[in-house]
């Protein structure tokens, strides 16, 4: 037989012709690569023509009311070996004017007011009714709402089954659920977008503002009786519908001219300053313990043209927060091709900004609800360790509980990340139905 030999060495390849592509490698980003590439595709998703300052007060009036109250609600371990509340307001009067940064509510209804009105018109140009349109903006009240409840309903068993103390289950939910009042009140607002548009929103700013007033001086000058304790709990709707209002007609095209938030502004700081120097009314815009009125609950005249001022400032501060963000002067009709994929292409800081306040807009709900919780579980979470911890558990009576306080910040904000990481699925759905 023939010898045959098999050969183990394999034939060269063919070179590649030099018309056939070389095939590109991929392009390995750095995480600082990504993250400018992320904030650039937020930047090019937004439509040139959102107002990007309501949106950053928006996201302030949503903080602001956060960090007020994990700043000024204090749960203090009683001597008894219960919790219970407290106030820093109450032993220090000097911290007043914190209130007047981190009470914001009048903020949110005059957005709240804005985006309504425009919402409702856009739907109603699409064609669709009033009751799916409310449904829609109701269900993303209702669904994060529930979400919360539910799971306080299952603590508050679990803390009685345990036998823990009345107090203690009376201050946590107290304070857990206390902040959820203003959005009944919100629900009804939008509720009432279309027929305030048909009254005239402007003329509606006013009506309610006099209604105000004169509950306030029907409580001056028939003092403490109880018909007149239950006629002030009218402004827990009249009071929030000012400023509400004021939005509404923001949105259909009042308050254009400069003069008009110079005015809301320098009239509600003089009514406030004439009302708190001369009229014995609080100067905190936030109820203290203790105190013989309260100017939150339910909102006074006072926290009405506090409001005023807000509204006034935040209209003058819009200019300088669409530069902030990063908003294009001139409409874009389309962003260019590729402009968030560039390679080496970099953010601004503005568009950083408006990344940040985009992202945090979108888990309000969630961040809102949540906040109240986020600081008890931190409290009563510690406890477990066998001490109490000074700015968590003890007495808000001197400057070193706020300093220690400030410390514990970075802990309810971490926890409450964790909040928001399993429940800000609930917002997304309720905001995706339709």
């Amino acid at each position: 037989m023939a010898d045959v030999r098999v050969s183990t060495e394999t034939e060269p390849l063919p070179p590649l012709g030099r018309d056939e592509p070389v095939p590109e490698q991929p392009v390995r980003l750095t995480p600082v690569e990504r993250l400018h590439r992320a904030v650039l595709r937020i930047d090019v998703a937004t439509p040139p023509s959102r107002d990007r300052a309501v949106d950053v007060l928006r996201a302030y009036s949503i903080f602001g009311v956060v960090l007020g109250h994990w700043l000024v609600s204090a749960v203090v371990l009683r001597a008894g070996g219960h919790l219970g509340g407290d106030s820093p307001l109450h032993h220090m009067p000097a911290l007043t004017p914190v209130t007047w940064l981190l009470q914001p509510l009048s903020l949110f209804f005059f957005v709240g007011g804005r985006v309504g009105s425009q919402s409702y018109t856009s739907a109603a140009a699409a064609g669709a009714h009033y009751r799916i349109w409310l449904a829609q903006r109701l269900r993303q009240l209702v669904r994060p709402t529930l979400a919360l409840l539910s799971v306080w309903v299952l603590v508050l068993i679990g803390l009685g089954v345990e036998g823990v103390a009345f107090e203690t289950i009376r201050t946590l939910l107290r304070l857990a659920v206390s902040p959820l009042w203003f959005l009944c009140v919100y629900a009804v607002v939008t509720a009432a977008t279309p027929m305030i548009r048909r009254c005239g929103a402007g003329r509606l700013v006013v009506v309610a503002f006099a209604l105000v007033v004169s509950t306030d001086l029907v409580r001056v000058s028939a003092g403490d009786l109880e018909w007149v304790g239950t006629l002030r709990w009218l402004n827990v709707f009249t009071g929030w519908l000012v400023p509400y209002a004021l939005g509404v007609f923001w949105a259909t095209g009042g308050l254009a001219r400069r003069a008009h938030a110079v005015g809301l502004l320098v009239g509600g700081v003089a009514g406030l300053a004439s009302l708190v120097l001369w009229c014995d009314y609080p100067a905190s815009m936030v109820g203290v313990p203790g105190a013989a009125l309260s100017n939150l609950n339910p909102p006074s005249l006072a926290a009405v043209c506090f409001g005023l001022a807000q509204c006034g400032l935040g209209l003058l501060l819009c200019g300088s927060l669409r530069r902030l963000t990063g908003q294009p002067k001139e409409p874009v009709t389309s962003p260019p091709a590729g402009t968030s994929d560039a390679e080496g292409a970099r953010a601004t800081a503005g568009q950083f900004c408006w990344a940040a306040v985009a992202l945090s807009n979108l888990s309000a709900m969630t961040i809102f609800l949540w906040h109240q919780t986020s600081m008890l579980a931190t409290t009563v979470i510690s406890l477990g360790f066998g001490r109490r911890w000074p700015g968590l558990h003890t007495a808000p009576e001197d400057p070193h509980w706020v300093a220690f306080r400030l410390g514990w910040i970075p802990a309810f904000a971490c926890v409450l990340a964790l909040f928001w990481l399993a429940f800000k699925g609930v917002e997304e759905s309720a905001r995706r139905l339709r």
